[in-house]
């Protein structure tokens, strides 16, 4: 598997590449003779500091946000408390831009396009539309950014921009409207092309203000199968 690497780094935070693959967080029940290896273990091997950030620095240390074990993309890591408490404070306030790019199934007619539809708790890990449990608010933008023909397929290429931070939401709301992500077995075919060895949904970049006024933007290169 892909290693993780520093995007960007300062006594604050850090900015960390997920790969596709690994889980941000360990599940929470690890035994003995099975560690599936997380994003934090590397994190802890680096920078001891963060074992004792978060809310459950036990369980998850300088988590403040995650992505899907199958999801890339740029992770944003506080190396103290205080500035844990920033950045949740900012991601409960939506005063964190997040772009996506995300490869889609078919033509995906106009420039750009919101899909506003609350999502719930569906059965197992799945979220649903059609659930009326624990259902909450979900708005998520998007544009297009070219079509591709790959063996005689059509796909789309979409910059996605979450307006809400819930569970699956981009992977929801994009089968919702009939163009789930490649790779998407849980929402998605149960079987993708066979050129396709991953979802293909990639945390480009994240845009914010620190504490001290200046605005940062952070990206992570994408894969080159998401190549702008």
């Amino acid at each position: 598997m892909e290693e993780p690497r520093v995007v960007y780094e300062d006594k604050n935070f850090l900015a960390v590449h997920k790969p596709a693959g690994l889980l941000t967080h360990p599940i929470r029940i690890r035994t003995a003779s099975f560690k599936e290896p997380a994003l934090t273990d590397w994190l802890i091997a680096r920078y001891p500091e963060i074992r004792e950030v978060g809310d459950s620095p036990e369980w998850r240390p300088g988590i403040v946000h995650r992505l899907d074990r199958a999801t890339s993309g740029v992770i944003l890591v506080p190396r103290t408390q205080k500035y844990f408490e920033y950045l949740k404070a900012l991601f409960q306030k939506g005063e964190i831009k997040k772009t996506y790019l995300a490869l889609v199934f078919g033509d995906l007619h106009g420039k750009s396009g919101e899909i506003k539809k609350a999502i719930g708790l569906g059965k197992g890990v799945k979220r649903s539309v059609r659930s009326e449990k624990m259902v909450k608010e979900a708005v998520t933008c998007y544009e297009v950014v070219k079509f591709k023909k790959i063996q005689g397929e059509i796909f789309t290429l979409l910059k996605v921009m979450p307006q809400t931070g819930r569970t699956h939401q981009i992977r929801v709301h994009l089968a919702y409207i009939h163009h789930p992500v490649v790779g998407d077995v849980l929402y998605g075919p149960r079987r993708g092309p066979q050129w396709s060895t991953r979802l293909m949904l990639h945390a480009l970049s994240l845009e914010f203000t620190l504490e001290d006024g200046k605005r940062m933007h952070l990206e992570d290169d994408p894969p080159p199968e998401l190549s702008l």
